[in-house]
């Protein structure tokens, strides 16, 4: 049975990403969903993939919640 870690993002489309304490501004000129694209990119990179969002009250701004294997159970299991 596969365990995972998961990851809540707060994401702001206007230009602002928290993620654990962690924040994350858009660059002056940069597009607002190349922003998320970019951001989004870097967690694929570290095994991250997008489970679901959940849109908030307030325009433009969503959670998205992210899973990838759990590392711990993975060596656990080699050995």
């Amino acid at each position: 049975m596969n365990e995972w870690d998961y990851k809540v993002v707060y994401v702001d489309f206007r230009g602002r990403i928290s993620a654990e304490g962690a924040e994350f501004i858009r660059q002056s000129g940069e597009h607002r969903t190349g922003f998320v694209r970019r951001y989004l990119a870097e967690l694929g990179k570290d095994g991250w993939e997008m489970t679901g969002i959940l849109p908030l009250g307030r325009p433009e701004s969503s959670y998205f919640i992210l899973k990838r294997p759990l590392v711990e159970a993975a060596t656990e299991n080699e050995g």
